[in-house]
């Protein structure tokens, strides 16, 4: 049922209506008006969706065709943590274990049927690929081991951390023992959750419902009680799935109590989420039925008109390229109806199982259903779980892992299902050899010679996301914001005590400029010299970055390329392990390595590289492999965050670089990246790195979207880290570093949206504030020549920076971006830089220690780089 609303005057859907056929833009208002359509004016408005339906069809190569997906039900487990009102699927463990008993399980088992055998998943699974199914839909309650001791104690029985990793695990045997590809609807999911999940499954979903808050926070609501089913966390799962190039289902739940208004503003939110992301491959409409024994059982259910309203309204908004279900077992005989309103998917229907959602409504037979597509004019046709456009685009929406089951299952002209196609498990398994010699590998000797291929990937429109949505997004950090808080004040604040700056005082010296800006880096420079003495540090360190292969979509970054890309390339283990050991022969202390996040690397890929570095040069220093990374890796292999990097730590990793943080606010992470890692998790990475031995830099990339508000909370919130550690006793962080941002490449730059980088008042007001506001938690402060020249990293040692980074050696991140200042210096090059800001220098190790006098005479005989001519390694190098 849909509350009372104002009924629409006859003139207010006229001009609806007549909006919609011309094509203009419906706002909020007129969608609210069209929705209760009924009569000729229903008739008129499934006619205008049904042009754009068909229109799309046209361009998608399909005209006329209604897909469906042939399907068995997996209902993995019934406990759920949530309340909701009208929910039948979801049971209670009393009920549970009086159905294992009558089904023969052993009595007084507490646990007995919580979630579903392995046996009983693969005995479903392969009945349907016997009867022709191609998918495999694994639905369960949210979350159900938070709330129910029984499904904790079956989980712990079987050994499964959580939910989560047994619905991975059960994955995986149906992919390898039936071939079905698993389609998952496992509830809310975090960011990290899809990076576990995307390697087993093709496709996902979670359905918004609605975005009426009121229904989930109001006592009485059909969501209230329901910690899942809150609207903003809902949308947030909807778009990590995008950030995270997951294909992915959802849909409204129309007559459980919103207005027509909140209705529409249900689908304005999903148009708002596909356009950002391009990631939701079906929306379903689907009408609210009354079900015994639910609280809401004595509600009316959704008319069939107010169905076909809603999906119309849909197929407006949604556009010709959305594709729009109604599921078919609950729109009685009215199938002509929804064809009409601009439905072209049935969704999935299964031959063999329920519809454990909706018991009561039985699957119709898959003969019938085409007989009465064909009746409206249209042809049936079986499509699988991920939708062709999808299949059609492969990487990054198809994991490669998964390429083999769907390729299997695929018309590879169409991407529907091959109907003659007969389901057969095949091996899930890590890609051959994926630290193979491929492409450009010598890209770090050749991008000061020979430059990159292009300024842009040819796919530039498409993988990033919706450029104008970013570019409203991205409005407000465009603007100057006024600061009227007291400078004089908080420069003496500052330079008696940094620690007692308030927010407002430090948002004030962040903008300082002229005098004030002056006055501020001498009170840095002084701080740091009472902290740190005089002495300006550098390391004599290699960069190996074994691939730039990656489809994550950081809008900043320059470096990513596909793996069919002029400029792509991936080290072998052997390369990797050579360079180190030509790093080492010129007085290296230290290996810094870091690469893209390449689609076939294993997460145990990272152990690999460490260890060959280490079997090659054992005294070397690994410092290696980002959070963003680190996050793959614990993903690919099921891995627990501690387990992996303890086991990487065995492997040979000594610290880990602080990269991957931009900024950790995710208002401008999101502006900045499509799908990297969100802050909770950044931070999550980094103190649990910390709590078990492995120090880490810290770092801030700024000068494109942000503002100093975001300069201060990123500081404050390292300071914190820091600071929790001491109160730990651990040693955490080893260095904060300024990553000014390389404009001249960046995509976000190519696309008008980030500013050309900071200025040079910027850097000075950025280092100078991170030498007072990290004081005393995080006493070293390093500037970058990279990416400031010799003159600008000599300035910001006047500025309250006290080191200066490494030699490199090689260096393409920055290089691809666009950076004049060369790809590596020498020690007399660093110590030079030391001198023109009137100091001395030292060498140093990775954790600020002195070197060896071994590695120190090595490093001065070579000038801490390598030959000017590399020895060719390798087929490919």
């Amino acid at each position: 049922m849909t509350t009372s609303a104002q009924v629409p005057t006859a003139n207010s859907m006229r001009r609806a209506l007549r909006r919609a056929r011309d094509g203009v833009a419906l706002d909020v208002a007129e969608a609210a008006v069209l929705l209760q359509a009924r009569g000729a004016d229903l008739d008129e408005l499934a006619a205008t969706a049904a042009r754009v339906r068909d229109a799309g069809l046209e361009a998608a190569g399909r005209p006329g065709v209604i897909t469906y997906s042939r399907k068995v039900f997996i209902p993995l487990t019934r406990l759920c943590r949530d309340r909701c009102h009208y929910c039948t699927f979801v049971t209670v463990p009393g009920k549970l274990r009086r159905e294992s008993a009558q089904a023969g399980s052993p009595p007084g088992h507490r646990a007995a049927g919580a979630y579903l055998s392995p046996d009983e998943v693969l005995d479903i699974a392969r009945r349907g690929a016997e009867m022709g199914c191609k998918e495999a839909l694994f639905t369960l309650g949210d979350k159900p081991e938070d709330r129910w001791p029984e499904a904790r104690a079956w989980l712990d029985a079987e050994g499964y951390d959580d939910t989560l990793a047994y619905v991975r695990a059960m994955a995986v045997r149906v992919l390898e023992e039936t071939g079905l590809l698993p389609h998952l609807n496992p509830g809310v999911l975090s960011w990290t959750d899809f990076q576990r999940l995307k390697p087993v499954a093709p496709s996902m979903g979670m359905m918004l419902e609605t975005t009426a808050t009121r229904l989930w926070s109001e006592p009485g609501g059909p969501h209230h009680g329901s910690p899942d089913k809150e609207p903003a966390v809902r949308l947030r799962v909807l778009e990590d799935a995008g950030r995270s190039n997951v294909p992915f289902t959802t849909g409204v739940l129309i007559g459980i109590g919103e207005d027509f208004t909140e209705r529409a503003e249900s689908l304005f939110a999903l148009r708002k989420v596909s356009r950002a992301y391009r990631g939701i491959q079906e929306v379903i409409i689907q009408n609210f039925r009354a079900k015994p024994d639910t609280a809401m059982r004595a509600m009316p259910d959704a008319e069939l008109a107010e169905l076909a309203a809603t999906v119309a309204v849909a197929r407006l908004l949604l556009g010709p390229t959305a594709r729009v279900q109604a599921p078919p077992n609950l729109v009685d005989e009215e199938y002509a109806l929804l064809i009409r309103a601009g439905i072209d998917d049935w969704g999935g229907v299964s031959p063999l199982t329920p519809d454990h959602v909706n018991p009561e409504r039985p699957w119709p037979h898959i003969d019938e259903l085409a007989a009465r597509t064909a009746a409206a004019g249209f042809t049936l046709r079986e499509r699988l779980t991920i939708y062709p456009e999808f299949v059609k685009r492969g990487e990054p929406w198809l994991d490669p892992r998964l390429l083999p089951h769907v390729t299997a299952l695929a018309d590879p002209d169409t991407g529907l299902a091959r109907e003659d196609a007969v389901p057969r498990g095949l091996p899930w398994q890590e890609p051959d050899e994926p630290l193979s010699a491929q492409g450009r590998t010598d890209l770090h000797r050749t991008i000061d010679t020979e430059g990159r291929t292009g300024d842009r990937r040819d796919d530039f429109d498409d993988i990033y996301g919706d450029w104008a949505e970013l570019r409203e997004m991205a409005a407000p950090g465009m603007a100057v914001e006024r600061i009227d808080t007291d400078v004089r004040a908080a420069l003496s604040v500052a330079a008696d005590d940094p620690v007692k700056l308030t927010d407002d005082q430090a948002l004030a010296l962040l903008h300082a400029d002229g005098p004030a800006l002056d006055a501020l880096t001498r009170i840095a420079d002084q701080l740091r010299r009472d902290v740190v003495g005089d002495e300006v540090t550098y390391i004599v360190t290699r960069n190996i970055n074994f691939t730039n292969v990656c489809y994550t979509g950081c809008r900043f970054c320059a470096f990513a390329q596909r793996r069919t890309d002029a400029d792509a390339y991936t080290l072998s283990l052997d390369q990797v392990a050579e360079r180190a050991e030509q790093a080492w022969e010129v007085g290296a202390v230290e290996v810094c390595m870091q690469g893209g996040i390449h689609p076939d690397l294993p997460g145990s890929a990272y152990f690999d590289i460490a260890r060959a570095v280490k079997e090659r040069v054992p005294d070397l220093h690994v410092h290696a492999f980002s959070p963003m990374e680190v996050v793959n890796g614990a993903s690919r292999t099921g891995m627990s965050i501690r387990d992996w990097l303890t086991a990487a730590r065995e492997a040979g990793l000594d610290t880990i670089p602080g990269t991957a943080a931009e900024i950790l606010d995710d208002e401008v992470r999101w502006i900045l990246t499509k799908g990297k890692l969100p802050t909770a998790t950044w931070i999550e990475v980094i103190s649990t790195a910390h709590e078990i031995g492995l120090r880490s830099s810290s770092t801030m990339m700024y000068g494109h979207v942000d503002q100093p508000r975001h300069w201060l909370g990123h500081l404050r919130t390292l300071a914190r880290i820091q600071r929790a550690n001491e109160e730990k006793g651990v040693p955490g962080f080893t260095e904060f570093v300024t990553l000014p941002f390389i404009h001249t490449n960046a995509p976000v730059y190519l696309a008008g949206i980030a500013r050309p980088g900071p200025s040079h008042r910027d850097n000075r007001a950025v280092t100078a504030m991170a030498r007072l506001l990290l004081h005393p938690h995080i006493t070293n402060i390093q500037t970058s020549w990279v990416k400031l020249g010799t003159e600008g990293a000599a300035e910001m040692l006047r500025s309250g920076a006290n080191d200066l980074g490494g030699t490199l050696m090689e260096e393409t991140i920055s290089r691809m971006a666009g950076s004049t200042y060369g790809s590596y210096r020498s020690v007399a090059d660093l110590r030079a830089i030391a001198e023109a800001a009137g100091r001395p220098s030292r060498l140093r190790t990775t954790t600020y220690g002195d070197v060896t006098p071994e590695r120190r005479e090595r490093a001065l005989a070579a000038d801490g780089h390598l030959p000017r001519l590399l020895p060719v390694v390798g087929a490919q190098e």
